[in-house]
């Protein structure tokens, strides 16, 4: 197509499209670009406009498509169709991106060799919220950043971005922000004490988990089974949480092939490992695979055969792949036939003696045939003289393993009225369970047949002993995720207890309860509490009156006791003499006056009591120890309300330093609107990190009296009985009409008036 340019007449010509006069610009985007020529789509209607490049205002080498224009419309003489004319390149108005958070709700289908599904434009959603209201939005993979998949639930940020044709709104330039937290599997590879690790079937990884996090009967759980669990991140490290059972058999890690293949021993595999040695699978296999020798590895576990392998054997074996790396490896190896007419050697049975001469080739027999031990059937029954002092076994972990052995400990026993003793070692206990000093214990006794030495072997605690073995008692002071703290009866100090150190129901276990358990020492003398047990503790019913005469050392740091003390009055004390405790007057009198009390005393634990405050109480007795104390201390506070800002207000309350006690209106029972002058009663809470105290539980026992409304003052009085209304000239105000009311229009119906003269409108 050629165009004259010559032919375009703006001046004086009326042919304009869509009836638009000269003058009258309109705003469009670049379609298609040619050398000399091209087309605008219009913005405000649906028309595609031609365009000559002579028309263009500016530098054309600068116009790309999808270039914002403005320009006028005029018509072409020869043909009479509408063309844009003095066209003006507009500069796009750089806004202020803000990165948008939200979630994908469906991701982008996959086909199942991992690309697009075919005969669509592959496409997924996300969604973020704005005032309450949830928007989706639409993204191909080319909006992703990183080349990588996002899932359903996956956590993500974005822009918006606008089609400049359809006005569609999208995301674009979408990052992953948090990977969708999914149930990963594995296989349990070792148990420990209190925690184990588990073999991920996702990553060639191994992962910790504590076995309170395990939901299911401890008891059972062993090496090589299969559960699932959550990944969580704790002080900086992956942990698995919930962990549980799978069905024997769901976790596979590896793929073996049916076909069977046929190959030679290039490297065998060390019989003493060197210090760098950190290859689990040391051993090569060649193998000839179509054109092309190949290498693989194979560890100890891989062989099949019961003879010991050597450099050049030809063996047949099954390729290995793994599923979460894809690493090939042989197994199920075995020994040829014809392995031995190549090789030409002889085979000989003898025993192996301390001579030069050194064994080739060692068959493998059944486990259990050679014995180095002899070990009593009978069984003896023996009191624990010593403990076993240092590491057990079973915690010391795989990488320290020339770390000093344990001390072992010594078991006292009668045989034929002989007192004798054997040592023991920590390895050879059952049930996990480690004797203390004084427990009875039953074992069976394993001789070494070439020295002699004897040692109790498969040892088992039959009985506890109660005396040896010190139960302190205390009181639950807080719960956590995995573990708790212990108040002490005597209220000096908290000792820490894990959740695996309970006896008995966890889910019973309730902040203030009373439990006994023992002391143990761990890793830097540590001192923690086992074998957790819940008691009884017998609460007298009687409420008594009485007054802190010292508080708890966390209200005054300054002193040395831990526990409070409260103090009875005489006046509550005569009150239930006469009434119901005659018989206790003469028990106690006036010696036992004073109770302590801590934190596990009080009925509202975040309570901190003052000098001098009056209190009710009740008298706990602890059953096994026979301790009384203080129990379900309320305090007795009255104070009134001095005033009341916007959310907060001040009560007259001596704490501390100030007179003035802070409470917030949240603090406020029932959700009532305090006034100055209330009487209240409230509780006081100790800020640990300001040190500063708050009253909270604010309940009104009475009101105050009402503001009385202040009388005009005599001077305004006077001046009002002075004015006279009868004067013309002074300013008079008419009303024109009553004011009116909404008419359900958007607005009001304002109707002007003419405004006269000496009247105000």
């Amino acid at each position: 197509m050629s165009f004259d340019p010559g032919m375009l007449h703006n001046n004086g010509h009326t042919a304009y499209a869509n009836g638009s006069g000269p003058g009258i610009r309109e705003t469009g985007v670049v379609e298609k670009l040619l050398t000399s020529y091209g087309f605008i789509q219009c913005s405000e209607r649906q028309a595609r406009l031609f365009f000559h490049c002579s028309q263009y205002n500016g530098n054309l080498q600068e116009l790309k498509i999808g270039d914002d224009v403005e320009f006028e419309v005029s018509s072409d003489r020869r043909t009479g169709k509408p063309i844009a004319v003095k066209l003006l390149k507009i500069k796009p108005e750089v806004l202020p991106e803000e990165r948008i958070s939200g979630q994908v709700v469906s991701s982008i289908p996959l086909h199942l060799d991992g690309k697009s599904a075919p005969g669509q434009v592959p496409t997924g959603s996300v969604c973020y919220e704005r005032n309450g209201e949830v928007f989706y939005l639409t993204y191909t993979p080319d909006d992703v950043e990183g080349n990588i998949h996002l899932d359903t639930g996956d956590k993500v940020s974005f822009y918006m971005e606008t089609n400049k044709h359809t006005g569609a709104v999208s995301a674009r330039n979408i990052q992953l922000v948090k990977k969708k937290q999914m149930r990963c599997q594995g296989v349990v590879c070792a148990t420990k004490e209190a925690f184990g690790f588990i073999e991920r079937a996702d990553v060639v990884k191994e992962i910790f988990f504590h076995y309170s996090e395990f939901k299911g009967d401890l008891e059972a759980l062993q090496a090589g089974d299969d559960v699932e669990f959550t990944i969580k991140d704790r002080n900086g490290k992956e942990v698995a949480t919930d962990v549980r059972l799978l069905p024997q058999g769901t976790v596979i890690f590896e793929d073996i092939s049916i076909e069977q293949f046929e190959g030679t021993v290039v490297k065998v595999i060390p019989k003493v490992p060197t210090k760098n040695q950190n290859d689990p699978l040391p051993g090569r296999v060649s193998v000839r695979m179509g054109f092309n020798d190949k290498e693989l590895p194979f560890g100890e576990k891989d062989t099949k055969t019961k003879v010991t392998l050597l450099e050049g054997d030809h063996i047949q074996f099954n390729i290995s792949t793994d599923r979460r790396d894809k690493l090939e490896r042989a197994t199920n190896i075995e020994i040829l036939p014809d392995t031995f007419k190549f090789t030409k050697e002889n085979r000989e049975m003898d025993m192996l003696s301390a001579q030069r001469n050194h064994a080739v080739r060692i068959k493998k027999l059944p486990k259990g045939t050679v014995s180095f031990h002899i070990q009593s059937e009978q069984r003896f029954v023996g009191v624990v003289e010593k403990e076993v002092v240092g590491n057990t076994a079973k915690n010391i972990s795989p990488t320290k393993g020339k770390e000093k052995e344990s001390e072992e400990g010594v078991i006292a026993y009668e045989d034929c009225g002989v007192k004798l003793t054997v040592p023991y070692h920590a390895k050879d206990l059952e049930g996990g369970s480690h004797p203390q000093v004084g427990d009875k214990v039953e074992f069976s006794i394993n001789e070494v047949k070439r020295t002699g030495q004897q040692s109790a072997v498969s040892i088992r605690v039959l009985n506890r002993n109660a005396s040896g073995a010190k139960r302190l008692h205390g009181f639950v002071a807080a719960l956590k995720d995995n573990f708790g703290f212990i108040e002490t009866a005597n209220h000096d100090q908290e000792v820490f207890f894990h959740y695996s150190e309970m006896c008995g129901d966890l889910d019973n276990l309730d902040l203030g309860d009373t439990v006994e358990y023992n002391l143990s020492k761990g890793k830097g003398n540590k001192v923690s509490a086992e074998k957790v047990t819940k008691v009884s503790a017998d609460v007298g019913g009687t409420v008594m009156t009485g007054k802190v005469i010292r508080p708890i050392r966390s209200v005054d740091p300054s002193q040395t006791e831990y526990q409070g003390l409260v103090e009875f009055s005489e006046e509550g004390w005569c009150h239930i003499m006469t009434t119901h405790l005659n018989s206790l007057f003469v028990e106690r009198g006036s010696k036992m006056q004073n109770y302590p009390f801590g934190i596990m005393s009080m009925a509202n634990k975040s309570d901190c009591l003052q000098k001098g405050e009056q209190v009710k109480f009740q008298v706990c007795t602890i059953t096994q120890t026979g301790q009384k104390m203080a129990c379900n201390v309320v305090p007795q506070r009255r104070a009134m309300v001095e005033c009341v800002k916007d959310q907060f207000g001040f009560i007259t309350y001596e704490v501390g330093d100030s007179k003035k006690l802070f409470f917030h209106v949240k603090e406020v029972q029932d959700g009532l609107e305090l006034q100055t002058g209330d009487e209240v009663e409230f509780s006081v809470v100790l800020n640990q990190r300001t040190g500063k105290c708050s009253a909270c539980n604010v309940r009104r026992v009475s009101e105050g009296p009402k503001p009385v409304a202040t009388p005009r003052p005599d001077r305004l009085v006077n001046r009002l009985k002075s004015i006279t209304l009868d004067d013309a000239s002074a300013p008079r105000l008419v009303i024109v009409r009553q004011p009116r009311g909404p008419d359900n229009s958007k607005g009001f119906n304002v109707e002007r008036k003419t405004r006269q003269p000496g009247v105000i409108d």
